[in-house]
């Protein structure tokens, strides 16, 4: 097609100048189409699956493929992935054929793709004789400090020592990990959820996989129960919920569908409520949130209208590992809990009047009541509570406006708006530092610079800037609170370690985009700081 273009231009800059040859000029010749299903299948196929849902590589697909854009996927194709199995094609490929290719990758395949229990259940392999594998680490360090970092950049892991701040073990992962790894309650296991549907087991202290099992075809994210019996994904495609036992064992597959079974949904997040044994999920395209407990005692579950449920009205659901819903007024796209895990707070699509979109959840009347008062588009997903005085109070970052929104949790009114030097993605604190970091990444301008808000005063006290134009984003602390890491979002990247008091570098590592990093201890304990 480039060709046609240019061949086309240069006749019609003949044509403009008149005369004979302009008007004998012969008409171009029809170039040869590109039949790009036909180069995948014979380039692609075998590693990355006859209908794109992967196989030793990743799934190539529109949903799969959201934070890869087209111009760095026709990059992989010519020039390979380094450290990872993906070879260059520009010697096999010619250059249009490659366009072509990357092109067609993005397309949907139709018929939508299915993923059932027995393909889920096909999927799974565990690594044999793990359950001898010694019970304490193979490595000299403070399990409980030790930080998982996700380097995107070549799709690696490194196990970072929290006190010496040196690399433990670097291995290689599943393409894309989403939505932060998940330990169990003794810190020894942690669970990986890849963009394409891959939940990965693996074991911290013996530095080995113990299972793996493909939940889905493109997955939010995944999350493990207080009690470290079970797992959860959460699935744009298919549109299901999946749980799993802690081996990685098919239990069950919730289709994400309203009750009268005529919508069903793409299924936006989920979450563990420990206090509440139970996992939270919010729909996509449905206003529901649901609750699925794991509590063997559960309530019986009454759904549609009972004119009272302690008159046990109605036919009862089982309530262990039923769905208990919700209605809303509209969907919420992400959400998080108040402490005491009472409230899910989320944030629905921007409206277009501007509206507030934030909604306050009870968990127990299961109901909105409250609106928050935050414009744009605030990011809850990634906010914090804390105590302020006798007020317990919540701080959200805005994908869309340069501003923290700081909100009472009693009244839940704007107690004050922060201004920043450009929208942010990541909020994060500790319980034993004053201070709240925050980051500009999604400001062209500002995404190298982290704010430093003093959670007493809620005034901003300090700024660290790094290189203009590179990305400094995502903070997670050390157990103690001392010292707070950074990420240098860039291909030849840092991990850069901060004193959390003085806000000065301490030291820095080199790592490939290193996306997140995430503290054993401050995870399990669910800091008020940090994402749960």
């Amino acid at each position: 097609m480039i060709f046609e273009v240019i061949k086309g231009t240069g006749l019609l800059v003949l044509a403009l100048l008149g005369g004979p040859l302009a008007a004998q000029a012969p008409a171009p010749a029809a170039a040869p189409s590109i039949d790009a299903a036909a180069l995948y299948q014979q380039h692609c196929a075998s590693c990355h699956g006859e209908q794109r849902l992967g196989g030793m590589g990743p799934a190539l697909l529109p949903e799969s493929l959201a934070r890869l854009r087209k111009p760095e996927a026709l990059k992989v194709i010519r020039d390979g992935r380094a450290a990872t199995q993906m070879l260059p094609f520009a010697s096999a490929l010619k250059a249009d054929e490659i366009a072509a290719l990357a092109e067609w990758i993005y397309t949907p395949v139709t018929p939508p793709p299915r993923w059932s229990d027995a393909d889920i259940a096909a999927s799974r392999e565990e690594t044999a004789g793990w359950r001898d594998w010694p019970a304490r680490p193979r490595w000299q360090a403070d399990p409980m400090n030790l930080f998982v970092v996700v380097e995107g950049g070549d799709h690696h892991v490194s196990l970072l020592d929290g006190d010496r701040f040196e690399v433990i073990h670097r291995f290689a992962s599943r393409f894309a990990l989403h939505g932060g790894p998940k330990f169990t309650p003794d810190g020894r296991y942690v669970y990986f959820g890849s963009r394409d549907g891959w939940i990965t087991k693996y074991d911290l202290w013996n530095l080995k996989v113990v299972a793996e099992v493909r939940a889905g075809i493109n997955m939010r994210n995944i999350a493990v129960s207080g009690d470290g019996k079970w797992v959860m994904a959460a699935n744009y495609l298919p549109h299901t919920v999946v749980l799993f036992d802690a081996e990685l064992k098919h239990r069950r597959t919730y289709a994400a569908r309203s009750l009268d079974g005529s919508q069903s949904s793409r299924v936006s997040a989920v979450y563990d409520a420990e206090p509440r044994r139970s996992f939270v999920v919010a729909l996509k395209d449905i206003p529901e949130l649901w609750e699925i407990s794991y509590d063997p005692k559960a309530e019986p579950i009454y759904d549609g209208f009972v004119h009272d449920y302690k008159m046990k009205e109605g036919l009862p659901k089982d309530g262990f590992l039923g769905v208990r819903r919700t209605v809303l007024d509209e969907p919420l796209d992400d959400f998080f809990f108040s402490q005491n895990y009472a409230y899910a707070l989320g944030a629905s699509r921007p409206h277009a009047d501007g509206s507030p979109s934030g909604q306050v959840v009870n968990l127990d009347v299961r109901r909105k009541i409250a609106t928050l008062p935050i414009a744009g588009m605030p990011h809850l997903g990634s906010g914090i509570t804390f105590d302020r005085g006798d007020t317990r109070v919540l701080a959200s970052p805005n994908l869309q406006d340069g501003v923290i929104s700081v909100i009472d949790m009693k009244s839940w009114q704007l107690v004050k708006d922060i201004a920043t030097p450009g929208p942010g993605f990541f909020m994060r604190s500790h319980e034993k530092t004053p201070y709240a970091w925050t980051d500009s990444m999604m400001s062209p301008k500002a995404k190298h610079i982290l704010t430093i808000i003093d959670k007493r005063t809620l005034a901003p006290v300090a700024r660290i800037e790094g290189t203009p134009g590179k990305t400094l984003a995502h903070i997670e602390f050390t157990k103690d609170g001392r010292y707070a890491l950074a990420s240098l979002w860039e291909d030849d990247g840092a991990l850069i370690v901060y004193d959390a008091a003085s806000f000065k570098e301490v030291k820095r590592l080199p790592m490939r985009k290193p996306v997140g990093k995430y503290n054993v201890f401050n995870k399990i304990t669910r800091s008020e700081g940090t994402s749960h």
